[in-house]
């Protein structure tokens, strides 16, 4: 920051502050961990927690719903084909 003194130009030597504000000072003595986890379970949060060799074969997280949504298609197409059509019972003839 420049400063002019009189007629010279002077610098103003700058220290950052290590004092925070008041209101930002936190005390998280009476944090709680995980506090909103039960809840968030309970209400459905829609999160899924990958293992770390998973995660090491997905980049982000639109490929892994693309290899999900995949693997939902191939599902789909295999069931097709191996649900058998139910068969009609055989008409019992009056002796």
């Amino acid at each position: 920051m420049v400063v002019e003194n009189g007629s010279a130009m002077t610098r103003k030597s700058r220290t950052p502050s290590d004092d925070m504000r008041l209101e930002y000072s936190f005390d998280y003595t009476a944090a709680v961990r995980g506090k909103y986890c039960r809840r968030l379970l309970k209400e459905g949060a829609n999160v899924a927690v990958l293992e770390p060799d998973g995660a090491e074969a997905f980049r982000d997280s639109a490929s892994v719903n693309a290899a999900l949504r995949s693997l939902l298609e191939m599902s789909e197409t295999t069931r097709r084909l191996t649900i058998r059509p139910k068969r009609a019972s055989p008409k019992k003839t009056a002796v």
